[in-house]
């Protein structure tokens, strides 16, 4: 079905690092590598800097291993 103009998505869920350090169980500095290297994905909005819950969650379904 087509988009509708008048329908819009859902605005992205952003996290801080913080949050991301601690849904990772990661360190701050670990965290601050992924997103400089781009290898984690981030927004960044003026100074800040953010990451897109879906892209976190489709980061480490990429990093599943199969057991």
């Amino acid at each position: 079905m087509p988009r509708n103009e008048t329908q819009r998505q859902a605005p992205a869920q952003l996290m801080t690092i913080p949050q991301v350090i601690e849904a990772l169980q990661l360190g701050r500095t670990r965290v601050w590598e992924l997103v400089a290297s781009g290898e984690l994905p981030s927004v960044r909005i003026g100074r800040s800097v953010r990451v897109d819950a879906e892209d976190l969650e489709r980061w480490i379904a990429d990093r599943k291993v199969a057991s």
